[in-house]
């Protein structure tokens, strides 16, 4: 089993970045699961399935996505013996990665759509899903440029503007500290996001800013995600938890009485954001929230 435990250690320690590179790498450990299995019951199949589900869950608390993922696909699991159940459980595993696939499609069209020639887009970290919109909007002939942050300390920023680059996409990239600057020069804000709550979205430390800055200049902000990156257990009152990485991310030997503080997420505020842009539609985020529960009703059952 040393592919498992080296992939959710891959996942803690950020070997696995973007949610749905998470979410797609946990399916893949439970379906190694599954096919390496030696239970002879459907009780030890499903208690070892949930074994690995809560390890999995352990290894970062704001991945709404990975969890949504795993629940979606362990969800209405059926059959008499061990290998009707590995049966369901692949044709579960299927449907869920075509979902992906669907997801990916719809959002880069929608988003697309949003984009007009001689466009500056300005986006924040690294997000696959503004990156696709970008693609699809190159690809339909559309001309525009971006701007984009460092974003540190891990410089997602960076993979960004070289994702771009290859796409042959302009794109200026920005310390963080000059987001300001590069903000009012554009036209659109197109952010991803971690986690979306009925009052929150939850992104890249600095997103916040950006959302303010960008209502400051009466510039529209567009959160892009999968559907599935609603957190449902907020809507009962729990909170999602804002993950913090390790000190020396920042700064390795700082002096003494020195506190380093390195959050990797924070809330942006739903009244700072025009719309989420989101498999279902490109909708309000208080319309959003309600197509949440007409389409994703499976949400609430694994709570």
């Amino acid at each position: 089993m040393n592919f498992i435990k080296n992939k959710i250690k891959a996942i803690k320690d950020l070997k696995v970045q973007g949610a749905e590179n998470i979410a797609k790498t946990a399916v893949l450990i439970l379906k190694k699961r599954v096919d390496k299995s030696t239970a002879l019951t459907k009780t030890r199949l499903l208690n070892e399935l949930e074994k690995t589900k809560q390890e999995l869950f352990k290894t970062r608390p704001t991945e709404p996505l990975m969890r949504n993922t795993i629940n979606f696909l362990l969800c209405n699991l059926k059959g008499k013996d061990v290998d009707e159940l590995k049966e369901s459980f692949y044709s579960n595993s299927n449907n869920t990665l075509k979902h992906f696939q669907v997801v990916e499609k719809n959002i880069a069209s929608i988003g697309a759509n949003k984009i007009r020639n001689g466009m500056v887009i300005f986006t924040h970290c690294h997000s696959s899903t503004v990156i696709n919109i970008l693609k699809k909007a190159k690809q339909m002939k559309k001309s525009f440029e971006v701007h984009n942050t460092e974003t540190r300390p891990l410089f997602q920023g960076r993979i960004t503007a070289k994702e771009l680059s290859k796409l042959k996409i302009p794109v200026t990239h920005y310390v963080d500290s000059a987001m300001r600057i590069a903000l009012k020069k554009a036209d659109i804000v197109l952010l991803g996001a971690d986690a979306i709550t009925p009052e929150k979205a939850i992104n890249k430390i600095g997103s916040e800013v950006i959302a303010e800055l960008a209502n400051k200049y009466d510039i529209p902000v567009y959160v892009c995600c999968n559907s599935w990156k609603f957190d449902y257990h907020t809507i009962f009152g729990f909170e999602e938890e804002i993950e913090t990485r390790k000190a020396k991310e920042i700064w390795n030997n700082p002096p003494k009485n020195t506190k380093i503080c390195n959050y990797a997420f924070e809330k942006i505020n739903l009244n700072l954001v025009t719309a989420i842009i989101s498999e279902i539609g490109d909708y309000r985020p208080s319309v959003f929230i309600e197509e949440i529960k007409r389409n994703h009703d499976w949400m609430c059952n694994n709570l």
